[in-house]
């Protein structure tokens, strides 16, 4: 079983202008229209069972519209390998109350993101939802390091991740894109003896740069195969969720990656399923 625990969708009368809009801020090229349809179609084509959609609310009043339409999305598609999280944003005033509904809702997770939200991911607006979900047993999964689209911003550093474990203590808690996008080597070291998660969502091999920018060949370069080695070594397997980050990452490509690594069968299991399994996913 594949468990895709990093995936985006927009809605079809405007997912094409937010794909073309995000791809030339990033000077990345995506692998699929940005709809639901094309992430179907994707997950058939290269043998995803299970997708897990991150939505995210870049301002408060968008909150209960979202999680609203999350929850029609998984009555209507969790039979198709569809499953999607709730959205929080920090400064959305009745936090406690739309936690406990979305856990009613039958939500697993939220997501947040502290870079497109403008809030540090240790300030005590993020804290006080840390609290309330890890209340609810909600698994919170968070952008983490750098982003690709807002060079040189830092909302959500691995000594603010290690912040927020030293505040909440352990709870269900997902760092994507290996615990902090392009600060993998602070990661190693702030983050080792945590209870984290970490996705590989946009953090293997080679960013899929547009043919129409420009990019320098060391900036194109993610994390090789003996890098990642280094955090199973310091995190185990048991703490590493796989996730493509689609549309901006080709599921083949990131499967292949796994699958060549010098993993045994099971430790390849547990990236690929069942630690998203053993954060409460079913199927």
């Amino acid at each position: 079983m594949i468990i895709d625990f990093h995936t985006h969708v927009f809605p079809e009368k405007i997912a094409a202008g937010v794909i073309e809009n995000l791809s030339k801020k990033s000077k990345s090229r995506a692998f699929t229209d940005g709809t639901l349809d094309g992430l179907l179609n994707s997950m058939k084509n290269f043998g995803v069972d299970l997708s897990i959609i991150l939505p995210v609310a870049t301002n408060t009043h968008q909150v209960e519209k979202i999680n609203d339409s999350a929850a029609k999305l998984n009555e209507k598609f969790f039979e198709r390998g569809i499953l999607s999280f709730a959205c929080m944003h920090p400064d959305f005033e009745n936090f406690s109350a739309e936690l406990a509904r979305v856990k009613n809702l039958g939500f697993k997770g939220i997501k947040i993101h502290p870079v497109y939200q403008d809030v540090d991911l240790d300030d005590e607006k993020f804290l006080r939802i840390f609290y309330r979900a890890a209340e609810l047993d909600l698994i919170v999964v968070t952008h983490a390091g750098l982003d690709i689209g807002f060079p040189g911003v830092v909302r959500c550093s691995p000594k603010m991740a290690r912040h927020v474990v030293e505040e909440i203590g352990n709870f269900k808690f997902v760092l994507a894109h290996m615990g902090g996008w392009k600060n993998w080597d602070e990661v190693l070291t702030e983050l080792a003896g945590t209870e984290i998660f970490m996705d590989t969502s946009f953090s293997t091999g080679e960013i899929p740069a547009r043919a129409d920018f420009f990019w320098r060949a060391e900036d194109l370069k993610l994390l090789d195969e003996n890098s990642f080695m280094k955090f199973v070594k310091i995190f185990g397997a048991g703490k590493i969720l796989f996730g493509t980050d689609s549309p901006w990452s080709s599921p083949d490509v990131a499967i292949n990656f796994i699958n060549r690594l010098p993993l045994s069968d099971a430790d390849k299991e547990k990236i690929f399923s069942t630690n998203a399994l053993f954060l409460g996913i079913s199927f």
